[in-house]
């Protein structure tokens, strides 16, 4: 049985959860956030949640680029069985340079 599997999802839906949970969109260059900068009407309440948030708003260069090509790697946890549901997590740190390394010398050959 297939204990854990990496493959690639479509960064969107947590692009968009990023940008509504830390007010920071993701995956854009510096440029782009410049000029998209628009105002968006929010509570004071919710402007303070993600002003407390920003000090763990930070992602690694990696996972940025991940967000701006639109691909992420994720890495499927779950057997598979007859539901058509898989349970995983998204690849980040030392686990994601890894499978990056391994792609590269894959695609190299």
């Amino acid at each position: 049985a297939v204990v854990s599997t990496q493959s690639t999802g479509d960064s969107t839906p947590f692009r968009q959860w990023y940008a509504a949970h830390y007010g920071v969109p993701a995956g854009r260059k510096k440029k782009q956030l410049t000029e998209e900068k628009e105002e968006v009407s929010q509570s004071i309440h919710v402007k303070r949640k993600i002003a407390s948030r920003k000090d763990d708003s930070k992602i690694g260069q990696l996972r940025d680029d991940q967000f701006s090509t639109g691909r992420l790697y994720a890495c499927i946890a779950s057997r598979p069985g007859q539901s058509g549901r898989c349970d995983g997590y998204i690849l980040e740190g030392k686990e994601l340079e890894f499978y990056l390394k391994k792609l590269k010398s894959k695609k190299a050959k």
